[in-house]
């Protein structure tokens, strides 16, 4: 049956290149103007269209009406997390270079879960485990695999745990996990989705600096053994979410080794930044853990969508995601190594790898040790002159996020915390994140994307003097 020509969906080379070209110049212009881009535009303010255009029906459009609509809608409102005023949350930037591996793993579609299909596919996404494994410092015998982020990476992580420690109905009720409320939320999602949230949580206490407190860790574990409680797992963070804390890692790892427990590190932000020489004596202890996770679209500043995630033992992850299907019986392993799809719940997956391995193969992983010891120096930059200005600071930084709170002399400091968190949104140059410490009301920036620098820290510190400067900021606020 012959296709009319209007609803051919393989281009023509002339239609191609129209595509891509205005597409091109869509891209190059939202960069070259990134500079003078507001960090946030509150969507609540913007002329917003409420009319569905993003519908899809049987009419079609052309390109420049498709790409204008997505200046308007797609582009403007929101937080825009290219930019290197965003500092909140935790940016990752996304390198272009990472977005030229996206296209190129789209266009070709190569499918990179089994080794048959598509070896060198494969072959590279194992390579980037390898690169990160020895990263961490694991020796030979670890398994691991690229995820679409930290979540995904916990899940699969969790899962092996449970499978490796034979948790199950017969034991849940009496196993034990540890962790602190420093620990990200995807943790506790993951133990709900695989089935743990009947086990018994213990949430540690955190000390002044916002770390684990190994003592009453040990002392809690001592305790469940003595009324015959089951200590199964261990959650420590490399970089937590709220602080960019590091808890104790050696301590951990030899409480984890003398009971009998599973050691899990959320890594995800501050994994990478053993890249750097600060960053690999603050994450000493890091190998010791049983499972580990990094995101690359946090501290490797790859697009959203980049995870990790190492296990020291390959055969508890090959155990934790058997699977058989009589209509896979072709793919048969002509390679030394496991595929992706034998090591994670997905089958079909975007060849993720490329994104990640294009741009540290074009720049190599010295250029990132320099931007991430940029991004420290910056975090102890804005932590010394953030306190100048007259904010109480938390704990110095054992990597990029900074946390600090105005305290007046009169009136509430959350209210005012976060009216100055209001007035940084309404202005929108600059973006910063807040939450809540230790049931305090706390500002926050996180020092990440690639594309923060001085000039960016610098105008976050003017904008806060700004603030302050306002008449009667210390009286209270009605």
């Amino acid at each position: 049956m012959k296709i009319k020509k209007l609803f051919l969906l393989e281009e023509s080379p002339k239609e191609r290149k129209e595509l891509v070209d205005k597409t091109l110049i869509f891209g190059e212009h939202f960069l070259n103007n990134l500079s003078h881009l507001n960090a946030y535009n509150d969507p609540s303010k913007s002329n917003l269209n409420t009319d569905r255009k993003f519908a899809i029906n049987e009419k079609s459009s052309g390109i420049d009406e498709i790409l204008s609509l997505l200046e308007e809608e797609l582009l403007s409102p929101g937080l825009n997390t290219a930019s290197g005023a965003n500092m909140g949350y935790i940016p990752g930037g996304g390198i272009f270079s990472s977005a030229l591996g996206d296209y190129i793993a789209a266009i070709s579609n190569k499918y990179a879960g089994v080794f048959y299909a598509s070896p060198g596919a494969v072959n590279m996404e194992n390579e980037l485990i390898r690169w990160t494994a020895d990263l961490v410092g694991y020796s030979k015998g670890y398994g691991g695999n690229l995820t679409s982020g930290g979540s995904i990476a916990n899940l699969i992580a969790l899962l092996t745990a449970k499978k490796a420690k034979n948790i199950n109905i017969r034991n849940i009720e009496r196993t034990v996990i540890y962790c602190s409320h420093q620990s990200h939320h995807s943790i506790q999602r993951a133990i709900n989705i695989i089935g743990l949230e009947d086990c018994i949580i213990r949430y540690i206490d955190i000390d002044s600096e916002l770390r684990m407190n190994t003592e009453k860790l040990e002392k809690q574990i001592v305790e469940d053994l003595k009324i015959d409680l089951n200590p199964f797992l261990i959650v420590a963070n490399a970089g937590s979410t709220d602080a960019g804390m590091i808890d104790p890692l050696c301590d951990i790892g030899k409480i984890a080794t003398q009971y009998s427990l599973w050691f899990h590190i959320d890594a995800a932000y501050g994994g990478f930044y053993l890249l750097t020489k600060r960053g690999q004596k603050r994450l000493k202890g890091i190998s010791l853990a049983d499972s580990i996770i990094m995101d690359p679209h946090k501290s490797l500043f790859l697009p959203y969508g980049s995870g990790v995630v190492l296990v020291k033992n390959i055969n508890n992850l090959i155990k934790a995601n058997q699977y058989s299907a009589n209509y896979m019986q072709d793919a048969n392993e002509d390679s030394n190594s496991y595929s992706p799809s034998q090591l994670s719940p997905e089958l079909s997956k975007h060849f993720r790898g490329l994104r990640m391995w294009l741009p540290l193969k074009l720049y190599g992983h010295n250029t990132f040790e320099h931007y991430l010891d940029e991004k420290l120096n910056l975090a102890r930059y804005f932590y010394s002159n953030v306190k100048k200005i007259g904010f109480e600071v938390g704990p110095k930084p054992d990597l990029s996020i900074v946390t600090f709170r105005f305290l007046p002399k009169n009136g509430s400091a959350d209210d005012l915390n976060r009216f100055i968190i209001k007035e940084i949104q309404n202005n929108g140059k600059v973006f910063i994140s807040s939450t809540t410490i230790n049931g305090n009301f706390t500002l926050r920036a996180a020092i990440v994307s690639f594309r923060t620098h001085k000039i960016e820290v610098d105008s976050l510190l003017n904008i806060l003097s700004e603030i302050l400067n306002k008449k009667d900021i210390t009286t209270p606020l009605r």
